[in-house]
């Protein structure tokens, strides 16, 4: 065990022993820098909640087997339930406050209004960030497919037709916004 203020190397990266006591830690969270002193035990997901007050990632089974609380970091879908707040630093994290364009809704997210994909909306933060990476890791060829690769994350609404179905139209590229227009 190295002495305590040491550095370390994993996975090509030296990194500094901190803790066991509080750390300052810096995130950077849909493109903004933010500074917090936390303890090294304290998870992403209460992090972006307790000390950020960014609540779209939801706390719901708080052990990963629910996908409630799914963000990206450096693009690619972790559970920040089970992810340490302090091993992100010098990473990319998005959350769904970070999915939107200013005002203007990302495709998955009206897809989601408009295909009704969401009952509670509590799992709707997670399933749509995990449904966004899902099309970019190109998995979502057919709902057998779909299905597989969005086991993890639980709608206990059992809106999965409705999460399908908004999933195929971003992937078909169905516009959104003129489907609402007219079902109006």
């Amino acid at each position: 065990m190295p002495a305590r203020g040491s550095a370390i190397t994993e996975r090509g990266r030296t990194i500094e022993e901190r803790g066991p006591g509080p750390v300052e830690v810096t995130l950077k969270i849909n493109g903004a820098e933010h500074t917090m002193e936390i303890e090294p035990r304290v998870s992403l997901l209460d992090a972006l909640r307790e000390r950020l007050s960014m609540t779209g990632a939801k706390k719901g089974c708080d052990q990963g087997t629910c996908g409630a609380c799914t963000v990206w970091v450096d693009g690619r879908r972790v559970l920040a339930c089970l992810t340490l707040a302090m091993t992100c630093e010098g990473r990319e994290i998005t959350t769904i406050e970070g999915l939107a364009e200013k005002d203007e809704l990302h495709a998955m997210q009206q897809a989601f209004v408009a295909e009704d994909a969401f009952q509670c909306g509590f799992c709707t933060p997670g399933q749509i960030m995990s449904a966004v990476a899902l099309l970019e890791e190109g998995h979502a060829g057919d709902d057998a497919e779909i299905k597989e690769w969005m086991s993890g994350n639980i709608c206990r609404c059992a809106a999965y037709p409705h999460i399908r179905a908004a999933i195929r139209a971003v992937r078909d590229g169905v516009n959104q916004a003129d489907r609402a227009d007219r079902a109006e």
